[in-house]
């Protein structure tokens, strides 16, 4: 197994914001993903929906999204969303298992 396939096992979230106030914010939110054990892949702001995207890695899906509403309610941000980023292998394993469910509509 490559090390960018063991990487991938640990969630990769994506973190779309809208910022209240306009400032170079990256260390800010290093020090904020690292206090929960994450590691910060890159900081970027863009024109369009949202001012600015984090790429990072998490240990776990719990520590996750409380960076978010912990930045947030400190007023750094109008709004945010998180994005889990899957793997091309964990993707397909996904639509493999999903061929084994049997789901029933309501009223079938």
């Amino acid at each position: 197994m490559l090390a960018a396939e063991r990487a991938w096992r640990k969630p990769h979230p994506l973190l779309r914001a809208r910022g209240a106030h306009p400032e170079g914010r990256a260390q800010a939110a290093r020090s904020c993903i690292e206090s929960v054990g994450g590691q910060l892949h890159g900081f970027w702001y863009a024109f369009g929906t949202h001012d600015g995207y984090t790429l990072w890695e998490a240990p776990d899906n719990v520590s996750m999204p409380a960076v978010g509403p912990a930045i947030s309610g400190g007023g750094a941000l109008r709004s945010f969303e998180t994005t889990v980023l899957l793997s091309v292998d964990e993707t397909i394993e996904a639509l493999r298992r999903a061929e084994a469910i049997r789901y029933r509509p309501p009223g079938a």
